[in-house]
């Protein structure tokens, strides 16, 4: 029987920095009044690079730290809401700009849940032993899809990608999932919606900005997600204790302090990098992967234990807990 692991992380994110204190030129807001609602201190903001030359360095990367070629490639998926184009897809493009001949290729839309999304998919698409290597990357340029006059929004998100090489294994390592949808709260979290335009239709407005109801959102994940995250746990083989580091969507600090007292662990387990980042989307959990990784937290030895956590617009919100 075929199982799936993850074997290497990478995560890019462009080279400029805003600070609040940069936004606080540009808009009425200040460090304290950001900082102290979100835990946010800066974000990285494409001046040049697509969603897919973000994608394409954590590709690339991915290769060079696993040694493989882009020929042994079998899948790229990219996990997006910003992508260059609906068509070529991000995916696409990367599978291009590596040269993955052999690999297809797609993107997946499922916001700030995307990442686990896809990392779920691809799990399945090697289980199934047809596939045997393949990326999944989260990457975002949300600074295109934010209204910069909207000072609710804007200070909130940033741009990055990271990603992971999954491969083909004897062993199991992924232990537990659960995903879910409900779009009948999908009007809390828009962006990019595309009116009808033709000769023979009743025209719409594009309404091109990502707009939130903030209190909302917070409400949804520190009750849905909490539980939803209980109840992944409560479906694995493990008790809360046993596993090693939580890695949540990076949205807000409140949401990760709030999500540690419904669960009873440690805020230590809660890894964070908002305050370097901002909320990504869907690049913030493998972003945070590959950092953790760096700093030594997480040794990608197969010793332990993972729980990958992701909510966001649709309203979709997914968790996996993994052995890395």
């Amino acid at each position: 029987m075929k199982f799936a692991k993850i074997s290497q992380v990478a995560h890019y994110a462009p080279e400029q920095v805003v600070t609040n204190d940069d936004l606080a030129q540009i808009m009425d807001t200040s460090d304290e009044w950001i900082s102290s609602r979100t835990g946010i201190k800066k974000r990285h903001i494409s001046h040049h690079e697509s969603t897919s030359d973000l994608a394409t360095r954590v590709a690339l990367d991915l290769l060079k730290k696993s040694g493989i070629s882009a020929q042994d490639l079998d899948f790229v998926i990219v996990a997006t809401i910003t992508p260059d184009s609906l068509m070529p897809s991000t995916a696409a493009r990367v599978q291009a700009n590596i040269g993955a001949k052999k690999a297809f290729a797609y993107d997946l839309i499922a916001a700030c849940s995307g990442f686990v999304f896809a990392l779920s998919t691809a799990e399945k698409l090697i289980s199934s032993g047809v596939y045997q290597k393949g990326l999944v990357i989260g990457s975002e340029t949300l600074s295109k899809v934010v209204d910069w006059s909207d000072r609710g929004t804007a200070v909130l998100f940033g741009d990055g990608a990271g990603g992971v090489l999954l491969e083909s294994t004897s062993n199991q390592h992924f232990l537990a999932e659960i995903q879910k949808t409900d779009g009948s709260r999908g009007e809390s979290l828009t962006s990019c919606q595309i009116g009808l335009q033709s000769p023979f239709a009743q025209t719409e407005d594009d309404e091109k900005y990502l707009t939130m109801d903030g209190r909302a959102i917070f409400d949804f994940a520190i009750r849905d997600v909490a539980q939803s995250i209980k109840d992944t746990i409560e479906a694995s083989p493990l008790e809360v204790d046993e596993i090693d580091y939580f890695l949540l969507h990076q949205a807000n600090d409140r949401i990760l302090n709030k999500i540690a007292k419904k669960l009873g662990v440690s805020i230590d387990k809660i890894p964070a990098n908002m305050m370097e980042y901002g909320n990504t989307s869907a690049a913030s959990i493998p972003i945070l992967l590959s950092e953790c990784v760096e700093q030594g937290l997480v040794m990608l030895d197969g010793s332990q234990k993972i729980l990958l956590s992701g909510f966001g617009g649709g309203l979709t919100w997914g968790t996996l807990i993994v052995t890395i």
